[in-house]
């Protein structure tokens, strides 16, 4: 029996030819995940800040800080999948 490389079943590499997949192209997959996950976070500490006196974040700021900070968020996830592709595959 060929193993799952060997039969061209390529798992999460780029299109089946052997080669991983770069950290920049997990994170361009990841990307609205990540930027909408930080903009629901900002939305809701927004509304726990009201607690000690200070306003609310509007869903229009949430979602602009969820585009900025979505960037570096994304990028640290793309390195995390990574790590666990690369793990999953043998390569570490």
């Amino acid at each position: 029996m060929k193993r799952r490389e060997e039969a061209g079943a390529g798992g999460a590499r780029d299109g089946g030819r052997g080669r991983p997949w770069p950290v920049w192209k997990l994170a361009l997959v990841l990307y609205p995940f990540a930027a909408g996950a930080v903009a629901i976070n900002l939305f809701l500490i927004g509304l726990m800040t009201q607690a000690i006196g200070l306003r609310a974040l509007s869903p229009l700021e949430s979602t602009i800080g969820g585009i900025v900070l979505g960037i570096p968020a994304t990028w640290l996830a793309g390195r995390w999948v990574r790590g666990l592709i690369d793990e999953a595959e043998g390569r570490r």
